[in-house]
């Protein structure tokens, strides 16, 4: 995929994020992110057909301890995506954001749709005589 294609799925990502596409850099494959309250990193894509994988950093020493998750998520098995890169990022900084764990939406609102039932009665119907 060439840089402009990337770009243009960062793009995407960031209208769905409170992130920003603030700076692209074609010559060095980089695009730098941030969002409110000074959060930032930035990914350097890898070369078209070189087999290199995608690579996230920030120069912020308070963000960089959040990127672990992605820096592992990247070096595992298989190919990534540009998308699966930044969601895995994005997840990463969802504290740092004030944001609740993701995983926890997905409870929420899983049980938001389960309704409820009544309680069954804990006295005997009439006309049952109970032994």
């Amino acid at each position: 995929m060439d840089f402009q294609q990337l770009a243009d799925v960062a793009e995407k990502w960031c209208s769905n994020t409170p992130f920003e596409l603030i700076a692209t850099e074609e010559t060095e494959r980089r695009m730098d992110f941030y969002a409110d309250p000074g959060v930032s990193f930035y990914v350097l894509c890898p070369d078209n057909g070189c087999g290199d994988n995608f690579h996230v950093w920030s120069e912020s020493e308070d963000c960089l301890p959040f990127l672990q998750l992605a820096q592992d998520y990247i070096s595992s098995c298989g190919k990534k995506t540009l998308h699966e890169v930044l969601e895995k990022v994005f997840k990463s900084f969802r504290p740092l954001l004030g944001l609740p764990d993701a995983d926890d939406d997905a409870f929420e609102e899983y049980s938001a749709d389960v309704e409820e039932e009544e309680p069954e009665a804990d006295h005997p119907q009439m006309g049952i005589s109970q032994q």
